[in-house]
């Protein structure tokens, strides 16, 4: 049986724990590995790396960051079908998917590569007589991500991208479910030049993440997971001294009115909905139809689920792989098993799905009409594809049932109204506010990151505001003055 291992210091390390973890084929719901899983000593010995390794990275030179950068972009790019066939393996998205994950990491190397634009600081000249201030940006330290099994490729790449080329170093916690991933990025990173030491695995679960929140030499936590664990991790981490970015879970609306093309919203929501099996934090799990788009729409998306072709990704025809587990599948249609008793109706029954038979863990795409806020599968994030439909008479009544919503990660408006939609971009309480896009993943270059309870910090992920979250500020106030005029003032510092 393989074992997926540690990467620490720029090799395979077995872990001596003793401990380890079942890796499942989802599509076969066979064992296809073992991984191991750390304890508090090797996450001990992990940091230390890490912190060995901070001196040298972070006196390279900016230019020599970006090289790195660069030589990592051509890799990765080289290396697509290998990476979208590893998260294919042990997460079960179709290849297809998978790659569109990798091409979406990928931004946010290509970001990266900028960094000697993205830290040049500012210089205020002559704020004061032979007086010069200057602000510079040094990086944190040690600095750690955990990251979730729906994106084993492109949320770390969000993370250690910037994180590295700031100057830090950077230790990995990818998710036990999926973790092969996480040790071909530490080959490729270290075939694009980076020193050993600087990027590291950790591969494990709860214990690991403990011993990292409380370890005292690193500095900042990003998490992406849902929102019971990042709150817990948030104040965990918070209350340890570092910095955290932790992103939490999400309920996704998708507000059609009635003049929007109808059938641009039904290809919409069947995509955004059931994509990855809905196994992505930015899925529409509920559309809120108002008026008399609601039997149309309903219609349109029946139509197009009924050629939604489940499967294992292997195989060519197919569009909606299994879930990550046979435990999380049951979860998720518990949901379609109890909507019926909750008042809602069960217009398409994703259980009856014929893959939903095989031995993986498989199960169609199922759509609950008439669901209300009241009802277990519109509070809760199911994480399947589950899509529910919401009835509102008017615009007014659809965005305060939005803007009630505890989470606030992302939201879409169909509509062919360009007054419409502008006042709901002003008024969505919402952190990515979609126009006729259904999925509204920033790009590299902007922030991702939602409102209320789907982020824990004030800084979002990846971006302008991910260089912010991985380097703290330092402001140099200087004088080179003429020793004549020197003199003792005891007075408070003034401009003159």
């Amino acid at each position: 049986m393989r074992t997926v291992h540690h990467w620490i210091g720029g090799k395979l390390t077995p872990s001596t724990s003793g401990r380890s973890a079942k890796v499942w084929n989802p599509a076969t719901g066979e064992v296809q590995a073992m991984v191991d899983l750390a304890q508090a000593a090797e996450v001990d010995a992990v940091v230390a790396t890490a912190q060995a390794a901070f001196p040298e990275w972070r006196s390279t030179a900016l230019s020599r960051r970006a090289e790195v950068m660069f030589k990592l972009r051509e890799l990765v790019d080289a290396n697509r079908r290998r990476i979208a066939e590893l998260i294919s393996a042990e997460h079960g998205k179709t290849v297809p998917d998978a790659l569109g994950e990798v091409a979406r990491g990928l931004e946010n190397i290509e970001f990266a590569c900028g960094v000697p634009n993205l830290l040049k600081g500012g210089f205020s000249e002559q704020v004061s007589r032979g007086l010069d201030v200057y602000q510079i940006r040094q990086p944190l330290g040690v600095v750690a991500g955990i990251t979730p099994f729906n994106f084993p490729a492109m949320v770390p790449m969000w993370m250690f991208a910037n994180a590295l080329a700031c100057g830090n170093t950077f230790i990995l916690k990818p998710s036990e479910k999926d973790p092969s991933v996480s040790l071909y990025l530490a080959e490729l990173l270290q075939q694009a030049g980076l020193p050993d030491g600087v990027f590291n695995v950790l591969q494990g679960d709860k214990a690991a993440v403990d011993a990292l929140l409380a370890h005292p030499t690193v500095k900042a936590i990003s998490f992406v997971g849902s929102t019971p664990v990042a709150r817990a991790i948030y104040e965990t981490a918070t209350r340890n001294g570092k910095r955290v970015q932790a992103l939490g879970g999400a309920k996704n609306h998708m507000l059609v009115l009635p003049d929007a093309d109808l059938d641009m919203a039904a290809d919409a929501a069947v995509s955004g909905a059931y994509g990855s099996a809905g196994e992505r934090c930015m899925a529409i799990s509920l559309v809120v139809a108002v008026g008399s788009a609601a039997d149309p729409l309903i219609a349109a998306i029946k139509e197009r689920m009924a050629k939604i072709k489940v499967g294992p990704a292997h195989e060519p025809a197919s569009e909606m792989g299994p879930l990550i587990t046979r435990e999380h599948r049951d979860k998720v249609v518990s949901y379609v098993a109890q909507a019926t008793a909750e008042g809602a109706t069960v217009a398409v029954d994703g259980r009856q799905d014929p893959a939903s038979q095989s031995p993986g863990f498989f199960t169609g795409a199922s759509l609950l009409d008439h669901v209300t806020p009241q009802m277990n599968c519109y509070r809760d994030e199911i994480f399947g594809p589950v899509l529910g439909v919401v009835r509102v008479a008017t615009y007014d009544e659809a965005l305060r049932l939005i803007n009630e919503n505890p989470f606030g990660n992302g939201v879409a408006i169909f509509t062919r109204d360009g007054g419409a939609a502008r006042q709901f971009q002003f008024d969505v309480e919402v952190g990515m506010v979609g126009i006729n896009v259904p999925i509204p993943v920033p790009v590299a270059y902007y922030s991702f990151g939602g409102w209320k309870a789907s982020l824990f910090g004030d800084l979002h992920m990846y971006g302008p505001e991910g260089v912010q979250f991985y380097t703290r500020a330092k402001v140099v106030t200087s004088r080179w003055p003429d020793p004549g005029t020197s003199r003792v003032d005891l007075g408070f510092p003034q401009v003159r």
